[in-house]
């Protein structure tokens, strides 16, 4: 079974009540030294003991053991990488003790530094010449919604288990099979349009006709997979609503984004069940290639798809997805490791992911390193994209996924490399950020760093100080 720690939420339930750790110890029948243990996060807690808490005090014990202790240690990791805060060496066990001793005031921190971004954003806006005034993007907002979900919807997985109900589907009769459910239980039929009938668009539902048109520009994996998406926004509105609410995204933009999403995790989690997914990436080292092949999706959302595996006592690798294109824009990323992705521009050019273009449907691997040490086994890979006519054929995109150095033996990509040994590229979030002063790659001068150049010495590029 999962060991389940409740030291913050303890040590507040406790000083709400204006209590001693000796009265509490009193109330639930335990020693006061097994109250300071558990307050600080070394001994895990027994069922009895939150049965014990629930009829003493009537707490719902759901509650205090909710984990998200990880998310929180995990964003407090990557706020510390913020170049304000290079001279700040606070260590693991400094943020551990900062959690259990005062949460409150690490959440108070985490917003602080949430405001100063979005601050610190607005007036790049308005030195662009931007719309003033705007908040943090949508997909900025729904990024940190999935993350403080650890990329995992436990509500969604279980409403794809029983898309199909007792008797599976079989994979190469997926796609009449669901143009069928939707028909005949959504009453919405299924069209497919020539690309000059419906131009600039993969797919479109006109509600009130209830007809799905789809591109003929659409390969028959992404048909498919438009299809159980457009079921999950149809079936499951309720689940999602709720969802959407829980993430308190006020904007209706961010709101929107969420609910393309989430809609897009419910069809991955309908095409690729998680245990029998989990079984074959395990079996195969996270060959994504074949797990594509095998589950008939596309190189991109195998790719995906592996970033969700946290069920708790079921969890595969945490990885960290990020899609670029040609031009160095971040334009999709998800996280459940402690990389912290860029939020705004380019990723850093020092990751392999830019270079795999130039080895187009080839594997790329690479191991970085952060500014903070930490460690990570990443590889790359180029993925196409519909293509509408000839001038257009070069729709190509790069995706990377990663995951702590530590589990890179668990990865059939790493099996060439020895970790001891592998040479380790220093990286960071990326240039706008990165404390890397003398990086040859840097494309302009850190917000944050006013160290000024040297006007007598020339490195290797115009901004090394």
């Amino acid at each position: 079974m999962q060991k389940t720690f409740i030291g913050p939420h303890l040590r507040r339930l406790r000083l709400e009540r204006g209590e001693t750790q000796g009265q509490m110890a009193k109330a639930l029948s335990i020693s006061p030294s097994y109250v300071n243990l558990l307050e600080n996060n070394e001994r895990s807690v027994s069922v009895s003991v939150l049965m014990r808490m629930f009829e003493v005090y009537g707490v719902d014990w759901r509650d205090i053991a909710e984990d998200d202790g990880a998310s929180q240690l995990a964003d407090l990791r990557a706020v510390m990488q913020d170049p304000l805060f290079t001279n700040a060496q606070t260590d693991l066990s400094q943020m551990r003790a900062a959690l259990v001793h005062s949460p409150g005031l690490v959440q108070s921190f985490l917003t602080l530094h949430r405001a100063y971004q979005a601050a610190t954003d607005q007036l790049l806006s308005l030195a662009e010449g931007d719309t003033p005034l705007i908040t943090a993007s949508p997909e900025a907002a729904v990024h940190n919604y999935f993350r403080r979900q650890r990329n995992h919807f436990k509500e969604v997985e279980e409403a794809a288990e029983g898309f199909w109900g007792p008797v599976a589907v079989e994979r190469d009769e997926v796609y009449g099979a669901i143009k069928r459910r939707l028909r005949e239980r959504n009453g919405i039929s299924v069209r497919l349009v020539r690309v000059e009938d419906l131009p600039g668009t993969l797919r479109r539902y006109d509600e009130e006709a209830r007809e799905i048109l789809l591109s003929e520009a659409l390969d028959h994996t992404n048909r498919i997979f438009q299809l159980v998406h457009m079921a999950g926004l149809v079936e499951q509105r309720s689940l999602l609503d709720g969802l959407i609410e829980k993430a308190g995204i006020a904007e209706a933009q961010g709101r929107a984004r969420l609910r393309v999403e989430l809609a897009n995790y419910f069809a991955a989690a309908v095409l690729m069940p998680y245990d029998a997914y989990l079984a074959e990436a395990q079996a195969t080292k996270y060959d994504l290639d074949h797990i594509a092949t095998r589950f008939g999706v596309s190189f991109e959302q195998a790719c995906h798809r592996a970033t969700t595996l946290q069920r708790d006592g079921a969890q595969g690798v945490p990885f960290f997805f990020l899609r670029i294109d040609k031009g160095g824009n971040v334009t999709k990323r998800f996280n459940a490791t402690g990389f912290h992705l860029a939020e705004h521009g380019g990723a850093c050019p020092r990751l392999d992911v830019h270079t795999s273009f130039r080895t187009p449907g080839r594997i790329v691997p690479q191991f970085v390193e952060m500014p903070d040490r930490s460690q990570f086994f990443v590889f790359s890979r180029t993925v196409d994209r519909p293509t509408w006519a000839r001038h257009a054929q070069d729709n190509r995109l790069a995706v990377a996924m990663g995951c702590g150095i530590e589990f890179s033996g668990k990865i059939g990509y790493a099996e060439a490399f020895s970790v001891t040994g592998a040479r380790m590229t220093p990286v960071g979030i990326n240039c706008r950020i990165c404390p890397r002063a003398n990086c040859d790659q840097r494309a302009h001068h850190a917000a944050i760093l006013t160290q000024p150049v040297d006007e007598r010495r020339r490195g290797v590029t115009r901004y090394d100080v």
